[in-house]
């Protein structure tokens, strides 16, 4: 345990998703040890981000304005919906090219152990989207894992009653893992392969 402001940095750092206490107790040092015009424009990046950045209101993704530039595209297939967990899958499927629709982003994955149930996700946001007539295809994207597996089964049911297409991504990507670390031929074979989500 350390003093004052370097240990508080560290107990902040160890909050961030994916920093240990040993990577925190690292970065601390690092920021000590860099130049202040560095760690400077590190802060500016920071409140930037926070100030400027919010949630399209079509779709969820991040955005600096109303919507974002998938939304804003009109060469995208309005009639395909792909349907993700965060704002960083969004990157994931679009690095693969092998999809051209629109997306919507839920906020997150059913996780009952987090107290996260589908009232705390982007569904009911989905559902008033899925009033457009345009929309003949939704395909379910979520993460290959508990909590990923228990959205796409909660929303193939719920989506099942509307007349809608809802496929799932096929096999290929690893139970366990999350979108964003699936290079892109391996998720690009998921898109090209994906299945009837009740199957």
């Amino acid at each position: 345990m350390y003093e004052g402001a370097v240990q508080e940095l560290i107990d902040e750092l160890g909050r961030l998703p994916g920093i240990g206490p040993k990577s925190a107790q690292r970065l601390a040092f690092h920021i000590l040890e860099a130049e202040t015009e560095d760690m400077q424009r590190l802060v500016r990046a920071i409140v930037t981000v926070k100030e400027r950045v919010k949630f399209c209101t079509v779709c969820g993704n991040v955005t600096e304005a109303e919507l974002c530039n998938i939304c804003r595209d009109d060469r995208r297939d309005p009639t395909i919906i792909c349907v993700v967990e965060e704002s960083k899958d969004v990157l994931a499927v679009e690095r693969t090219r092998a999809f051209r629709g629109r997306y919507h982003v839920l906020g997150g994955s059913i996780n009952p152990i987090a107290g996260i149930g589908p009232d705390q996700l982007r569904i009911r946001e989905l559902l008033t989207r899925l009033n457009d007539s345009q929309i003949q295809e939704i395909i379910i994207a979520t993460d290959p894992n508990l909590e990923g597996e228990a959205t796409a089964t909660y929303l193939s049911r719920m989506l099942k009653t509307i007349g809608i297409a809802v496929t799932r991504l096929a096999s290929g990507l690893p139970v366990g893992g999350d979108l964003e670390y699936a290079d892109e031929v391996t998720l690009g074979r998921a898109f090209e392969g994906r299945r009837n989500a009740l199957t």
